[in-house]
């Protein structure tokens, strides 16, 4: 996969989580760095060996993927859209803590403060995942936003933080299929994007519960599922 060097550990992990492979610290026994050298003999730190661990079931054939994942890959790999949807293992999301207006609209100018590579290079996307309150729990950034949130999955799994019932994932770009798939894989019931979602992106985040909202920007909002779960006011629904 094309990816900004960093967190890679948490890049592979958060795959591993989006292909439905593992969803608990526990099924991943070991990763590490394969022997990979450049020309001038130096490790290149490009090639993860992950190992599940004893008794972890393999995936299914049917979610074999017959195509290397770039950083602007969608389902193209995924030989079935119902498999995807029914493989998470924390099931649709439910009800819960309702999230304020006021914090949602708050979140781009929060994870653009803390966008250090974009910062520095203009040219990357980012990911975040804040709690319910508005506070940044872990921001990642990559050439690919699916990247982005793979890094924020994969940290999430790596400290037994799944799922992540009571937190919301900001992405810096628009809302494809692929990104509600991996929020949805990994118990998050909110995401908000700064851009458009994709017609299909709707209608997965509507079966499976999930709240999704676009165009986030300054102060308007378009929430397009599920708008229950935030309210300008307490007990006041979007």
């Amino acid at each position: 996969t094309m990816r900004t060097p960093g967190d890679d550990f948490d890049l592979v992990a958060g795959f591993l989580v989006s292909e439905g492979v593992v969803w608990d610290p526990a099924q991943l026994g070991a990763m590490r760095f394969c022997a990979g050298e450049d020309e001038q003999g130096r490790q290149t730190y490009n090639v993860i060996e992950a190992q599940l661990a004893p008794g972890v079931r393999l995936p299914e054939t049917s979610l074999e993927r017959h195509v290397y994942p770039s950083s602007s890959c969608g389902i193209c790999g995924t030989a079935s859209i119902e498999a995807v949807i029914k493989s998470s293992p924390f099931g649709p999301a439910g009800g819960g803590p309702v999230l304020a207006l006021e914090t949602l609209l708050s979140l781009p100018e929060k994870l653009r403060a803390h966008q250090q590579v974009f910062e520095r290079t203009g040219g990357v996307h980012a990911a975040g995942l804040f709690g319910f309150d508005g506070g940044l729990l872990c921001l990642r950034e990559d050439v690919g936003r699916h990247n982005a949130v793979n890094k924020v999955v994969g940290w999430a799994l790596r400290g037994g933080r799944l799922p992540l019932r009571q937190s919301v994932l900001q992405v810096s770009g628009r809302a494809s299929f692929e990104l509600v798939q991996k929020a949805h894989l990994a118990g998050i019931p909110v995401l908000s994007a700064v851009s458009a979602p994709s017609s299909l992106a709707v209608e997965l985040a509507q079966e499976t519960g999930l709240s999704l909202a676009g165009f986030s920007r300054g102060r308007s909002i378009n929430v397009y599922t599920h708008p229950d779960r935030i309210a300008s006011h307490i007990g006041t629904p979007v």
